[in-house]
């Protein structure tokens, strides 16, 4: 794991060198109790089917990232997307990545594709959200019981500095009052770049109309619906997924002309 210091922060992150030259940079961004350490060997599976650099950070308060000083609220995933992503970026030195994300992280992805139009290459969402619906709430609170209940504090403890916090602040903000109106659908149309959206047809989280709404609103956008998948398809359907990113990227490499790809 490697770490850098951001508007005084520390932050950290994993760095799977390129195999192939002329490549795009991928970008990773966790799900809402992800880090770095949890994504196990997929940036590694990843990096050898597209032949890319991949880049794999924490965000704050996750993994051993340092935590922001204050509460969470409910605008966090713009942060995340709109600000602290592009910051990162910059100080790792990577323009025209393909950014993919997996549920909280394919929505911060999303935002940070409507606030930078013409930053990413391409982006490629695993069950993003875009909008509350009640199969999401209503898994959150099955989360809240398997937490109080089981090992799951001391497993997720292996990969967070302070896991009862990651937890709290995930679980608090979704179940809040001021999260029920949540919602970024406005925020669709502002983006330019290719899309690949993708969800599981078991998806615990979320209904199908997550993803089909991103293709409502972004003509062009590439759609992939795994059946037996839930919420995680780097977990359930490796395979599928490595293939679909592998053509996707392929694709974007092919069309971005020269000077858009780093090694």
């Amino acid at each position: 794991m490697q770490h850098l210091v951001l508007e005084g922060r520390r932050v950290e992150y994993r760095d799977v060198p390129a195999t192939a030259a002329g490549r795009p940079v991928l970008v990773l961004l966790h799900e809402g109790l992800g880090s770095a350490s949890m994504w196990g060997k997929f940036p590694e599976r990843l990096a050898e089917a597209t032949g890319c650099r991949v880049l794999v950070p924490s965000r704050a308060g996750y993994g051993q990232s340092e935590p922001y000083p204050e509460p969470r609220n409910a605008r966090y995933q713009h942060r995340e997307g709109e600000e602290a992503l592009p910051v990162l970026l910059a100080a790792l030195g990577v323009v025209r990545p393909v950014v993919i994300g997996h549920s909280d992280g394919g929505t911060m992805a999303l935002l940070y594709a409507a606030a930078h139009p013409d930053a990413p290459l391409g982006i490629a969402l695993m069950a993003p959200h875009e909008f509350i619906e009640e199969e999401t709430l209503a898994g959150i609170r099955a989360a809240g019981e398997v937490w109080r209940t089981t090992e799951w504090p001391a497993r997720l403890a292996r990969h967070h500095a302070d896991a009862a916090r990651v937890f709290r602040e995930w679980h608090d903000i979704w179940l809040s009052p001021e999260y029920r109106h949540w919602n970024i659908v406005d925020r669709l149309p502002h983006i330019t770049c290719p899309i690949l959206a993708i969800q599981g047809v078991d998806d615990e989280y979320a209904s199908l109309r997550q993803i089909e709404v991103i293709a409502e609103q972004v003509p062009g956008t590439r759609l992939l619906a795994l059946p037996d998948c839930g919420h995680s398809p780097h977990r359930d359907q490796p395979a599928a997924l490595l293939a679909a990113l592998a053509d996707f990227i392929n694709t974007l490499a092919q069309s971005s002309g020269p000077g858009t790809t780093q090694e």
